[in-house]
């Protein structure tokens, strides 16, 4: 079967299974933006609670908290860990941000490549990260890549890097280019990651076990 075909079956597997996936959660893109910058190297559970923490005092949006001291933001984000680094990553995005007058639409005249750039040209900013703004917050059909991703599909025998770029085109070469498609493919991969597909895999519970090289590998060797 060719490999675009494989990745849109285990696409519908997936979504079959799981339904759809409703991510980013967030109110509005700010909080998404934020999100992604908060969720590095943390669970989502204590990112809700630094979200929560912004909202309880009244300042997530982005001209208050461009204003708030940094001490305080750090103080308002401990629960995402690493705070203090998060909280100079935030003020990076913000300054950032300020250029534009903190509006998305001027945000969204800009080409799409060059706005890549320029949020990987932030401090703190990677791949993951500004790709995660751009698919869920600014709106653009990007494919956001991470551990989950590069785990499961290796084991799926689809990838066999680690590079960021190589996974990013695996996808995108041979995925139509499409907002929804890319927002609740990643989604589900994430989902079933974090069900099934574990650092310790649950295969003999995967409904793509027949899909798997690493499982088949595993069953013959049994």
């Amino acid at each position: 079967m060719k490999k675009i075909n494989r990745v849109l079956k285990i696409y519908d597997a997936l979504y079959k299974h799981y339904g759809p996936q409703s991510w980013w959660p967030g109110d509005d893109w700010f909080e998404v933006t934020i999100g992604a910058i908060l969720t590095q190297n943390t669970s989502w559970k204590n990112v809700e609670k630094a979200i929560e923490n912004f909202k309880f005092e009244g300042v997530l949006s982005p001209q208050e908290l461009c204003d708030l001291e940094e001490n305080r933001l750090s103080n308002l984000i401990k629960p995402a860990g690493f705070y203090n680094v998060k909280s100079k990553r935030i003020k990076n995005f913000l300054n950032w941000l300020k250029q534009y007058d903190f509006d998305l639409e001027k945000i969204k005249e800009k080409d799409f490549l060059r706005l890549r750039d320029e949020l990987l040209s932030i401090k703190g900013i990677g791949n993951e990260t500004a790709d995660s703004i751009l698919l869920y917050a600014f709106e653009y059909p990007i494919f956001v890549v991470d551990a989950y991703t590069k785990r499961m599909f290796k084991r799926l025998g689809l990838v066999d890097s680690d590079a960021y770029e190589k996974v990013q085109t695996f996808f995108e070469n041979n995925l139509k280019r499409d907002l929804k498609l890319y927002n609740e493919y990643h989604a589900l991969i994430v989902k079933h990651s974090k069900d099934i597909c574990k650092k310790t895999p649950k295969c003999d519970d995967c409904f793509l076990k027949e899909e798997c090289s690493y499982y088949l590998e595993q069953k013959n060797k049994r």
